[in-house]
């Protein structure tokens, strides 16, 4: 029989160093040169996102997603006609800590592109027919999500991990109540005080010189002035984020009648990406849920059959976002997958990882690391959120440096110090009446049944 080949070390990863500028109204211009073909990306990104969305949970999401609803004199059909007609690709949206307008065209058509980019920043046109209709729309979507274990797993997860005022605690798309307050006056009135130029950096990947690049920022974004209010917390976090407490283990069932699988979310709150131990607990993760070849990934679905996978993952943002460990898993299995969970979660804190599996997570993380600078929009992608981290393309190699210096003892001390399984949420979306025994004989931690918005219910 053939064996697999050796694999030898992972190339090493070399970025180029983007050149900068900044302009009158405060806005940072950052270049990254590529000149292979004649195509241009570019990326602006606004401090901020749904860490400001203050008691209109959503709100920053859903008026990211209406700037392409028409900008100047043209509404979205016009707008989409003009961006497909110069061969370019116009996306604009809004995650936990920025709103995003992304560009893509040819750089013969980059200039006239990149006006479209302008008029959506300084002159969205936020009609109240379209208001209305993205709203009608959410809401619609919010509802059908009730039925979607996943989601639902996801926003109780949320409800039960973040104190009610932390910016995590409620979903990112919001919930029915806070939507159906959201109108027309309420967009103009966020988006007037969270489009501030002096936070908010064009990340552009290209064909074009550094002098090429201030000239199309100021030719389409350099009328553009900073609000005489800044939205609550903009470029300093966000208000009431301090680190969430650390809970004793507890688990919370939301029922889901007759479900033929139960969806299983455990985790807590993680830590921030500027942690001295980013590499140390990336190739912790690594090997214990973050890649296919993972223990919990092998176990669960490769070994046991009991699902289609399972993963772990740390949600790297500036504010500490959480740790989570998932799988969706066949009902009559729900305690067995909980307990071998908590096994791995206590082996990799107890036992040394082999050599083999430390090999093949430092081939994972710097082969994965290879594959995100590829395009002119990966490396435009990866710059802007970097940015948005208080990080460099330079601290990318610097990272993978410390990750392949790594031992066995330094993967068990990142376990040891931030995966304790004495303290960490379990929620599970299922039949109830059917997992709930098992999953109480595990002594995990006291058991609660809650509905799809994280209240408590009486059985």
């Amino acid at each position: 029989m053939a064996s697999a080949p050796n694999l030898g070390p992972a190339p090493r990863l070399v970025l180029p160093s983007p050149t900068e500028t900044t302009l009158p109204n405060g806005l940072t211009v950052k270049l990254v040169g590529m000149h292979e073909v004649p195509v241009v990306q570019a990326v602006l990104s606004i401090e901020g996102g749904a860490r400001l969305d203050g008691e209109l949970a959503g709100l920053a999401t859903f008026v990211g997603g209406m700037l392409d609803e028409g900008a100047g004199d043209r509404d979205a059909f016009e707008l989409a006609a003009q961006v497909e007609y110069l061969g370019a690709s116009l996306g604009t949206g809004a995650g936990w800590d920025a709103t995003t307008i992304s560009l893509r065209a040819p750089k013969r058509t980059i200039g006239e592109a990149m006006a479209l980019l302008g008029d959506v920043v300084l002159r969205p046109r936020f009609a109240t027919e379209d208001v209305e209709r993205q709203r009608d729309l959410r809401i619609a979507s919010i509802l059908q999500s009730r039925d979607q274990p996943g989601a639902v797993a996801s926003n109780v997860f949320g409800y039960t991990v973040y104190p009610v005022a932390h910016p995590y605690h409620r979903p990112i798309g919001g919930d029915s109540i806070s939507t159906v307050q959201l109108d027309s006056a309420t967009v103009r009135s966020f988006w007037s005080r969270a489009a501030d130029p002096r936070q908010a950096t064009l990340v552009i990947a290209g064909d074009l010189t550094l002098d090429e690049a201030r000239a199309l920022a100021t030719s389409a974004l350099g009328d553009w002035r900073a609000p005489s209010a800044t939205a609550a917390g903009a470029g300093a976090g966000a208000p009431n984020a301090t680190q969430p407490p650390s809970l004793a283990t507890r688990v919370f069932l939301v029922d889901k009648p007759e479900a033929a699988q139960s969806v299983l979310m455990i985790g807590a709150p993680g830590v921030t990406r500027s942690s001295p131990d980013y590499a140390a607990i990336t190739l912790m993760n690594t090997i214990l849920g973050g890649s296919f070849s993972a223990r919990l990934n092998d176990i669960l679905r490769e070994q046991k059959g009991f699902t289609y996978g399972a993963r772990s993952n740390y949600s790297w943002r500036p504010l500490p976002g959480p740790f989570v460990a998932s799988a969706s898993v066949r009902t009559d299995v729900t305690d067995s997958s909980l307990a071998i969970f908590f096994e791995e979660f206590r082996r990799i804190r107890s036992e040394p990882v082999t050599q083999q599996e430390l090999d093949r997570a430092k081939s994972y993380v710097s082969l994965g690391a290879l594959g995100d600078f590829e395009t002119t929009g990966q490396v435009a992608g990866q710059l802007a959120s970097l940015e948005m981290l208080g990080l460099t393309l330079a601290d990318i190699p610097r990272e993978l440096d410390q990750v392949r210096a790594l031992g066995a003892a330094d993967v068990q001390r990142a376990a040891e110090q931030y995966l304790d399984p004495s303290h960490l949420t379990i929620v599970v979306v299922g039949d109830v009446k059917n997992i709930r025994a098992g999953v109480e004989a595990l002594g995990l931690g006291p058991v609660m049944l809650l509905d799809h918005e994280g209240n408590e219910v009486t059985p």
